[in-house]
């Protein structure tokens, strides 16, 4: 599998990444593993996660992803055959959360013994609060940066104005700046950030790695009804793309994968590819057999055509 640039960090990435948010929650800790190694045969060495996985879920305190992703790393001593990247600032519960520097410095090191590793290769602001200034969160970092102890940074759930500021904000200090951008973007969900963060990302070199690149799985096909949501973790997720557009969308890769012998899991993730913005969208799996299914993305290429029907069937 050819790797990619994440922006100008010097990191080079699968065209895909794991997302971490499975590990412990919907996939227990045996098939985790089994994703892990499954995850890294495949060519993919790319895998994201959060200290707050999986915080929101009953009898759980965050953390249980970076939990499992440690001792598969330890069991398997493959630390340096992973980019490992994880996330700071959602709330953990008990008033754990945000981004001012003494929370970022103290965990760091939660996440570092979680993971059972002395760096991370990309460290990233989850989401913004608007409570720190930019510059107390950039200079942890750059801190972290300058110990060893984070290679990169990067950011997640920023609008337009917020990315540029934090930029302006690392090249007036010479602080390391945002590698690169978390985006809730796919074939359904375009506007927010084709319409501003793209040209930025464009401009500046960023590197975009999408989550919910299948839209919450309803892109893969198997949600097509609101009867099929019922009892799934992502029901919640899902209703909202139950739309004339999104039925058209699943038409259109219906279709596209047909011609092309693909699975509609697989064109949407192409489609993402193809975009030159992109550098590696984020997809989930809670079993090998849909991972395997999933990765085949990476070799699936769109034609044209293909890519412009998905265009007009998507336009927002």
């Amino acid at each position: 599998m050819k790797l990619r640039a994440l922006g100008k960090s010097g990191l080079m990435v699968s065209p895909l990444c794991f997302g971490g948010n499975v590990l412990g929650w919907t996939a227990d800790e045996p098939t985790s593993i089994k994703l892990l190694d499954a995850m890294l045969a495949s060519g993919v060495n790319f895998v994201d996660t959060a200290d707050s996985y999986s915080a929101w879920v009953a009898r759980h305190q965050g953390g249980e992803s970076e939990s499992v992703l440690g001792r598969w790393l330890k069991s398997r001593g493959n630390r340096e055959r992973v980019i490992l990247a994880t996330k700071v600032g959602s709330d953990m519960g008990g008033g754990k959360m945000g981004l001012s520097k003494a929370y970022i410095l103290r965990e760091v090191e939660d996440s570092l013994r979680r993971l059972q590793t002395d760096y991370i290769d990309l460290y990233q602001t989850h989401r913004p609060d608007i409570g720190t200034p930019e510059e107390e969160t950039l200079s942890a970092y750059a801190e972290l940066v300058k110990q060893g102890k984070v290679r990169a940074i990067g950011t997640s759930n920023y609008n337009a104005a917020q990315l540029t500021n934090a930029l302006a904000v690392s090249r007036q200090h010479e602080w390391p700046r945002y590698e690169s951008l978390q985006p809730n973007y796919n074939l359904y969900d375009r506007a927010n950030y084709e319409g501003e963060l793209e040209p930025i990302c464009l401009k500046e070199g960023i590197g975009v790695i999408p989550y919910f690149a299948l839209a919450a799985g309803f892109l893969t096909g198997k949600y097509r009804s609101e009867a099929d949501l019922a009892q799934r973790a992502r029901g919640m997720f899902v209703k909202k793309y139950l739309t004339e557009r999104g039925f058209g969308i699943l038409a259109a890769l219906d279709e596209v994968a047909k011609e092309c012998g693909g699975t509609p899991a697989q064109v949407a993730l192409a489609w993402l590819l193809a975009r030159p913005s992109i550098t590696a969208p984020i997809v989930s799996a809670t079993s090998v057999e849909q991972w395997n299914e999933i990765v085949g993305a990476a070799e699936l290429k769109l034609d044209a055509s293909a890519i412009e029907r998905l265009n007009a069937v998507s336009t927002y």
